[in-house]
């Protein structure tokens, strides 16, 4: 099987994964957004970054080394999993003894004993990661659906049993224990491969050369992905980080949809045609471009009409978040393209200068945060939107030079997408704004001006025969 082909079944199983997991904690959310009170949330999301940078250290970016080796083997494969499994004790036994101390930086003394059940998930997910790092090498997504898909339901059946019988946070923790539970128990009955009782140093090294920069580099992001979530318990109401929190996650439906779907395809095929520079581009600014393209009217949609979404779904004690979600909605849009240009870096081994660009980026959300935390929050949310911004040019200007793709022609490519989504939002916006007084009015606002969007969105993308529609349609369709 050629890689384009791969590269297409491998996308078809991903999303299939992606949207049967999403549809699934789209409605467990909802029912636990019913049951449970913001201030719930706001206590797992307390928890966001250490969970985070556990599974960083866990990781060690040692899978992303085997899936870039070409000739990767049995010992490569025991060792890493040998070592997985050491470290991730060693991370639990960690926050075991710092559970105390987080609590009361918190001011949260039922955080303690939430956060030793919680972080059982670093015990459990060792024993998995390399199984699936062989999936993603071989680009075996309709494996890990099968594996994904009913571990995520009976969890998220087990969370809402719980919620219903009055056990509050303790629902949320019970399903992530469930799930992750379920999810390593299935990929060691679906794998084929079982580890040798072997840890072979040599390969230990190679491997945790090339990780280690990523693992520095990963803890940093861990860490500052997630800072807002500490910034925000710390200095905030535990509701407020659950308004946060909720609306972050909310926000990242779509983008680890159609972002993440691609991102997890499109490392081992980068890794196929690491040497091919022309080729590389190529392939790079096709998937940018069709990545945006389904994913900025979703984003832009969700902005204008985030007000009745909320109170559809969610009811009317989650309104408080929905500016939250809307700011939050311009930083998603942002992901992908930092996701593929960092990806770009991860290919051609140049581990070193990924950590740098890190370490460069976060020193500039240090100095925002610091900047913005006496203005509130809100000011925080927009910080986050312009260091994003300053963060794509960083990523693309370095990657781009290894593929001889500069930012201007990456900035030239996704601009008519950013134009039609935002034409195509206004006009979602023009009707949402004229329906009044009518019977189920969110309702009414949610269909109208969703359909007006996505009929103005299509029909100026198929009249302007824009990049990515064209290759939907002569590439996608008609496999």
């Amino acid at each position: 099987m050629s890689l384009k082909t791969r590269t297409l079944h491998g996308f078809f199983w991903s999303l299939t994964q992606q949207f049967g997991v999403q549809i699934t904690m789209i409605l467990v959310t909802v029912f636990l957004a019913r049951i449970l009170e913001p201030a719930d949330f706001g206590l797992i999301g307390m928890l966001a970054v250490f969970m985070a940078l556990g599974n960083s250290l866990i990781d060690a970016g040692m899978t992303s080394s085997l899936i870039r080796t070409k000739d990767a083997d049995q010992r490569d494969y025991s060792t890493v999993f040998f070592i997985n499994l050491a470290v991730g004790l060693l991370v639990y036994l960690a926050m075991f003894l710092s559970a105390g101390l987080i609590s009361q930086f918190f001011n949260q003394p039922a955080l303690e004993s939430i956060i030793k059940v919680y972080c059982l998930t670093f015990l459990i997910y060792p024993f998995s990661a390399v199984q699936r790092t062989r999936l993603v090498k071989k680009m075996d997504f309709k494996t890990e659906m099968k594996v994904t898909i009913p571990s995520t339901i009976v969890g998220g059946i087990f969370g809402l049993v719980l919620a219903i019988q009055g056990f509050g946070v303790w629902a949320l923790v019970g399903m992530n224990l469930a799930q992750n539970l379920l999810l390593s128990i299935q990929f060691w009955i679906y794998s084929k491969w079982r580890p040798s009782w072997v840890v072979d140093w040599e390969r230990f090294k190679y491997h945790f050369g090339f990780g280690a920069k990523l693992t520095i580099a990963g803890v940093i992001n861990s860490v500052f992905s997630n800072i807002y979530h500490l910034v925000i318990g710390k200095f905030f109401p535990v509701t407020q980080l659950g308004y946060y929190a909720k609306a972050d996650s909310l926000k990242q439906i779509p983008v680890k949809n159609i972002s993440n779907t691609l991102s997890k395809v499109t490392f081992p095929m980068f890794s196929e045609i690491q040497d091919d520079n022309e080729k590389l581009k190529i392939a790079y600014k096709r998937i940018m471009q069709q990545v945006l393209f389904w994913l900025t009217p979703v984003m832009v949609f969700s902005i204008v009409l985030a007000e009745p979404l909320f109170r559809i779904v969610l009811t009317e004690k989650w309104l408080p978040a929905v500016p939250y979600f809307q700011i939050l909605c311009f930083i998603g849009l942002m992901f992908p393209i930092h996701s593929y240009n960092l990806n770009i870096l991860k290919v051609k081994g140049r581990s070193d200068l990924y950590l740098k660009l890190e370490i460069i980026k976060k020193s500039l959300t240090v100095l925002g945060i610091v900047v913005a935390l006496p203005f509130g929050i809100f000011a925080l949310l927009w910080t986050q939107v312009i260091l994003n911004l300053v963060a794509f040019g960083i990523n693309s200007f370095y990657s781009g030079r290894f593929i001889g793709y500069n930012v201007w022609r990456q900035i030239r490519d996704i601009f008519p997408i950013f134009l039609v989504g935002a034409i195509a939002g206004f006009a979602c916006w023009l009707v949402k704004d004229l329906i009044q007084n009518v019977p189920f009015l969110d309702w009414i606002k949610l269909i109208a001006g969703g359909l007006m969007g996505v009929c103005i969105y299509f029909l100026i993308s198929w009249g302007a025969k824009t990049e990515p529609f064209v290759d939907f349609r002569t590439i996608i369709l008609k496999r």
